[in-house]
């Protein structure tokens, strides 16, 4: 809480001047008595000894009057964000070759586990080249045989970095495959989606006017560009659409696609045995041309990550292509309080006047 006019409160420095002169004797009407001895050895009453409070009650009063004068208030601070982000698909491959292994901050992890370290910091930032998708609305598409929607676009990345750490190598044979085409043809429906979505909710928040506007969290939100982070390491052999095809959709829609592939000639996985563990060769079944091509039609790049430097440096490229401009302005919308006290000082002085011409009440 806080005064709008604090120097009102100098009044009070004058209070005990008009206690002063108040409290000086006066002469008023009296009646004569022959002889006051009888009178000195009587006994005082309790209503003469309470007296002094009704010009303490006085006092507060004005005390209190001049607090109301005074205008307490309290602020509450309200910000609006008008932001111009992007809307990010991730769309990661999570087919049983991802189980070959990548080194990854000193652990040796499969290439999934990896990939997820790598998104993870690209999403919340790492306090050093990354600042995170803060202000972006972020979804997770993941594929093997099947493309699936993990988690849908959303402003909240807690949620969306829990469905990612949730996020696992297909284990069931009749589900492994790598359905390129279905999983970019699904990102970028979510993503068209989404921004109809967003549209229509503009469009009904102006029709009811700017009051309604505070409710939704998309009102500042304005889809700046479109796109979709592409991580396989295999070539498209299963699903209905082609990945050309869905690239073609992708850029009808204004969409673009940034591709990566993920693996190196020197891949290996782990195997545990009876005997020990032994690290077998993988083959590198990359479709670069591909990949290249599904980039450069819809205005992207193509990068190859053959081990997690240097994934985190095409992620990096990526980030600082893809920049939001947040714009934010914080106001405080005060509220009066002066009415409670205002309220007590007239309580007292309806009080003390009520006490004056009762209990307190004197002849003359």
């Amino acid at each position: 809480m806080q005064l709008y006019s604090p120097w009102a409160l100098l009044l009070i420095l004058v209070l005990p001047v008009i206690g002063i002169m108040t409290g000086r004797k006066r002469h008023t009407a009296a009646v004569r008595f022959p002889s006051l001895t009888d009178m000195k050895t009587s006994v005082v009453s309790w209503r003469l000894k309470l007296r002094p409070v009704l010009k303490l009650l006085r006092i507060v009063c004005l005390v209190l009057l001049i607090v109301a004068l005074s205008r307490p208030r309290k602020g509450t601070k309200i910000s609006e964000t008008a932001t111009e982000g992007v809307a990010i698909e991730v769309v990661a491959d999570r087919s049983g070759s991802m189980q070959a292994e990548m080194e990854y901050r000193g652990r040796k992890l499969n290439r999934l586990e990896t990939v997820k370290g790598v998104l993870a910091e690209f999403i919340k930032g790492n306090d050093k080249d990354l600042s995170g998708r803060s202000s972006d609305l972020v979804g997770l598409i993941t594929f093997a045989r099947y493309a699936d929607t993990k988690c849908p676009l959303v402003h909240s990345h807690d949620v969306l970095l829990e469905f990612l750490r949730q996020t696992g190598i297909v284990k069931l044979r009749s589900e492994d495959g790598t359905a390129i085409g279905d999983a970019i043809a699904l990102a970028a429906a979510r993503l068209k989606k989404a921004e109809e979505e967003i549209e229509r909710r503009r469009a009904q928040l102006n029709l009811r006017g700017s009051e309604d506007s505070v409710e939704a969290d998309e009102t500042g939100f304005k889809i700046k560009s479109k796109v979709i982070i592409l991580l396989t390491d295999g070539i498209n052999n299963a699903g209905q659409y082609t990945p050309l095809e869905a690239a073609k959709l992708a850029k009808d829609w204004g969409i673009k696609i940034y591709t990566i592939g993920i693996g190196s000639a020197q891949a290996y996985t782990t195997i545990q045995t009876m005997l020990g563990s032994y690290k077998v060769p993988t083959q590198d079944n990359i479709d670069e041309g591909l990949l290249k091509a599904i980039a450069e039609n819809t205005g992207g790049f193509y990068g190859r990550a053959g081990d997690a430097k240097t994934l985190r440096k095409i992620v990096e490229k990526i980030d600082s292509l893809e920049k939001t401009e947040v714009k934010s302005v914080q106001y405080t919308q005060y509220a009066e309080q002066f009415g409670p006290w205002a309220f007590a000082a007239l309580l007292l002085l309806c009080g003390e006047m009520l006490a004056g011409c009762t209990i307190f009440r004197k002849i003359p």
